[in-house]
């Protein structure tokens, strides 16, 4: 399981590991373990063809000592390697690792090469710690290794990064790495926004710092199948549709039939017993010739459900605000999507509901629709994602997916957990009804409210990732790809129990 820390976790850690550690130790560590891998890189790469060439930027921080001492071992592993560093270190460790790189016979640069052969670049030019926008000298350096389309490795996280949101400071964008080493603890900046992007493959290296017992526990996860086990019990054999709850699923207003289609063939793929669909636009509607399992009621011969998932094309004119004032009475789980947000946030009668409702809420807002729940704009939301989604949550005392790159789970309890499935395929209409329809399912099926959550973002995305490109994925190829990948995830974990 993969903590993430925010900034002000990640410098209590560091300033307790300090507190008990010779002076430098954690310095010599990160370059020790950032050359390490390099060197184990290089040698695949390299298939025993010789020693690596490596160019190392090394800012004037920490961030540039773990770069000097990553040179010198690398060095003496037999690797060439140059360091560009223009300005001075402006901090006691970083000066020692300097000096001790100058001492074993290092070359320091302050002005890149015009022509030169390197095999990789280090960024090891600006830390957790950086608040300005990314600047010349380095944002010239590291244009100067992407024109020459030399492969980044990034230390800690790539320079110019928020560690904590993933955006890039000031919006200026810095080089996207290939390889992101990050020490103490993986950070949720790396996972959500551009920092996808940006660091590319995220390895953890620790330090051997165990995290302290500063009473306070870090509350962001990595969303990984581990932390929805009871989802994927395989079913006993003696069961029936009955056992898998129902669901019913509200929306379908003229124009938008699809949507309410999309989210209720997903629910019945990914295992719910039994499901419903009201497509108020669409009254005459009986069978889905497509899925002809879903059954066609409306709001008046709709019967007692599970699950109820609202919002799906429902519209957002007077009958669709009253419907959704009745949705909001449902007494058990319920999943709000879409029109039903935007309902929310156009009328503070429903918000105020839907904040005294006992039973489970899911709310499942793209960045847009949180901006309007929040009273705010699409770049606010986006600049912080995880406290945008973590406001939402306790505003509405609700489950909240902000979807986007890295998809967060927010908790009201303050949990959060952000999702490294997918990818851009998804961005297509009708892929968010289809969650909607997803999570209905596994709730349905009697999973806790935030696991059955997690499980279905991570389903969700897991089903772009088997779609295998970037683009070409249409919304109704999505819920099939879903249900493989929860049949290959019963199958691993049943192999596993079994054990």
């Amino acid at each position: 399981m993969s903590t993430l820390y925010r900034i002000d976790e990640l410098r209590a850690i560091e300033a307790q590991a300090r507190a008990r550690l010779p002076a430098g130790t954690l310095m010599q560590r990160a370059g020790h373990a950032a050359a390490s891998w390099i060197h184990a890189w290089l040698g695949a790469r390299q298939a025993g063809t010789g020693p690596g060439s490596l160019l190392v930027l090394c800012g004037p921080g920490d961030n540039g000592g773990d770069g000097f001492v990553c040179a010198t071992a690398l060095q003496q592993l037999g690797h060439q390697c140059i360091c560009w560093a223009p300005l001075p270190s402006a901090s006691a460790d970083s000066l020692a690792a300097r000096r001790q790189w100058k001492e074993s016979g290092g070359n320091i640069i302050e002005q890149l090469p015009e022509m030169a052969s390197f095999d990789l670049v280090v960024d090891a030019l600006l830390g957790i710690g950086a608040q300005r926008p990314l600047g010349d000298p380095f944002l010239g350096a590291l244009r100067w290794a992407q024109a020459r389309k030399l492969p980044i490795v990034a230390l800690d996280v790539p320079s110019g990064l928020h560690a904590d949101t993933g955006a890039w400071i000031g919006a200026v964008t810095g080089a996207p790495a290939s390889q992101t080493l990050t020490f103490l603890g993986d950070k949720p900046g790396l996972h959500t926004l551009d920092g996808i992007q940006a660091a590319g493959a995220v390895r953890v290296e620790t330090l051997g710092v165990e995290t302290p017992a500063t009473g306070r526990t870090a509350l962001g996860q990595l969303n990984t199948p581990e932390q929805f086990g009871p989802v994927l019990r395989p079913r006993a054999h003696n069961c029936n549709k009955g056992d898998f709850g129902s669901v019913a699923i509200v929306g379908g207003a003229p124009g938008m039939v699809g949507a309410v289609l999309l989210a209720a063939r997903a629910a019945i793929r990914l295992g719910a017993g039994k499901v419903f669909v009201d497509c108020i636009g669409a009254p005459e509607l009986r069978c889905d010739p497509i899925q002809p399992e879903l059954m066609f009621r409306s709001e008046r011969d709709l019967p007692s459900v599970d699950v109820l998932v609202v919002g799906c094309g429902l519209g957002t004119d007077a009958p669709a605000q009253a419907r959704m004032e009745r949705a909001l009475a449902h007494p058990g789980p319920a999943i709000f999507d879409a029109d039903a947000l935007n309902c929310m946030a156009a009328n503070v009668g429903l918000g105020a509901r839907m904040r005294s409702r006992t039973a489970a809420s899911v709310l499942t807002p793209h960045p847009g629709e949180a901006a309007r729940l929040l009273a705010t704009d699409t770049s606010a939301v986006q600049q912080d994602r995880v406290r945008s989604a973590l406001a939402l949550a306790q505003q509405y005392r609700a489950v909240v997916v902000l979807k986007g790159a890295g998809s967060i789970i927010a908790e009201p309890s303050g949990r959060y957990a952000i999702n490294p499935t997918g990818g851009p395929a998804l961005a297509s209409a009708g892929t968010g009804d289809v969650l909607a329809g997803m999570i209905g399912a596994l709730l349905a099926q009697q999973a806790e409210c935030a696991i059955a959550v997690r499980a279905a973002v991570w389903l969700h995305g897991r089903a772009a990732d088997l779609h295998g490109a970037d683009s070409g994925l249409t919304a109704s190829e999505v819920a099939p790809l879903a249900a493989r990948a929860l049949a290959e995830l019963r199958g691993v974990h049943r192999n596993e129990t079994s054990a």
